[in-house]
């Protein structure tokens, strides 16, 4: 063989080499899209810190690193579903995490189901989120689920039997949440006595409360935003009213206690199965809460964060399993998770794409927030 035939060949080989390991080495991106900004901003930062934690623990798959495009979807329904069109026809994502906040998860859903890319909601718990999807999952139950399990803690594990509701009529989550609640504590045998109204961003809610005290209930469910629900409870307080005030997971952020003071005295939320001090932590568990207060030693560990983690993990399992990177193949996976062990418990994704778990109740005790127990609904 000539040499100069012999080293033209040589090149090539390793110019073919080299273009593999290119490819090999290309990441995957992921593409986040959170209110950080805008009146969910605690919470969907929180959610990004779980994402970003999940990323130092699984940094590659398939020999290939991983990297996150991450939107604002500055808590607004808009920018939620154009956030979702840049990283999906701009960036290239191949998978979706996303969002903090229903009615956003909505609207970004729908952008993603139309462009076939797959998106795992992180605690988006209203059902209209997956309903008549094929794209997209979600991480957490749903809150026909959470609203019967709150209505069958209060009715069963409390014996409380008069009930009142008090919502944002302008809030998706917070209207079905009402409802789920209304239709099983009356199911069980309870009375629902009151039904009031309140519209995002009000601060003055004397007059509902008033005519909630009038009607003396034993509980008042409020699934409200934390920094709308502290202000409900210091008003509660201040109008005298002794009624049980109940909320959802929404209220679950290190705020709510601050911001309510002594008026949370008391006050019982549903929550996701985690909590730094819960009872029989599993190794899951453990190992996300120590990366936490490793990585993030000035902050509080909080289920927000281990629903972020969740979802960067589900999506980098689901890539394992269909051993592809290509959108149809991570969204088959998904769609066949069963029983994947993760820091909110063992998790399957059911036929309507939503992930199996119970509820956890969490109740305000001297200024702490205590986690109580688990609750399957009837």
């Amino acid at each position: 063989m000539k040499l100069g035939k012999f080293v033209g060949l040589a090149l090539m080989a390793l110019t073919l080499g080299l273009a593999g390991q290119s490819l090999a080495a290309e990441p995957i991106k992921i593409g986040v899209y959170l209110p950080l900004t805008g009146q969910n901003a605690f919470g969907g930062q929180l959610e990004l810190e779980g994402v970003q934690l999940a990323l130092k623990d699984i940094p590659e798959v398939l020999g290939r690193p991983i990297e996150l495009v991450v939107v604002d979807n500055k808590s607004d329904k808009v920018e939620a579903a154009n956030a979702v069109k840049r990283l999906v026809e701009r960036d290239k994502v191949v998978a979706l995490i996303g969002t903090y906040g229903s009615s956003l998860a909505m609207a970004g859903a729908e952008v993603a189901e139309k462009a076939k890319v797959p998106g795992v909601g992180t605690s988006c718990t209203s059902p209209l989120v997956t309903q008549g999807k094929k794209y997209y999952f979600r991480a957490c139950f749903i809150d026909p689920y959470q609203g019967a399990a709150a209505a069958t803690y209060a009715y069963e594990n409390l014996g409380l039997r008069k009930a009142a509701v008090l919502m944002d009529m302008t809030n998706d989550y917070a209207v079905g949440l009402s409802s789920f609640f209304t239709r099983s504590f009356k199911k069980l045998g309870g009375e629902v006595v009151a039904n009031l109204k309140y519209s995002s961003g009000d601060q003055d809610f004397t007059a509902q409360l008033t005519e909630i005290i009038t009607k003396k209930p034993d509980v008042v469910f409020m699934p409200a935003y934390f920094a709308e629900g502290a202000i409900i409870m210091k008003q509660a307080r201040e109008l005298g009213a002794t009624f049980r005030l109940m909320g959802a997971d929404a209220m679950d952020n290190p705020d709510t206690v601050k911001l309510a003071g002594k008026a949370a005295e008391g006050f019982l939320h549903t929550t996701f199965p985690y909590d730094a001090k819960m009872p029989n932590m599993s190794a899951e568990a453990k190992k996300f809460t120590e990366a936490w207060n490793k990585a993030y030693p000035e902050k509080e560990t909080n289920v927000n964060g281990a629903l972020g983690y969740n979802c960067l993990f589900l999506i980098v399992d689901a890539i394992k399993r269909g051993n592809s990177a290509d959108p149809a193949a991570i969204t088959k996976a998904l769609a066949e998770t069963k029983n994947l062990v993760t820091p909110l418990g063992t998790l399957t994704i059911n036929a309507s794409h939503d992930a199996e778990m119970p509820v956890g109740i969490i109740e305000y005790k001297d200024g702490k927030r205590v986690y109580l127990t688990e609750v399957t609904p009837k």
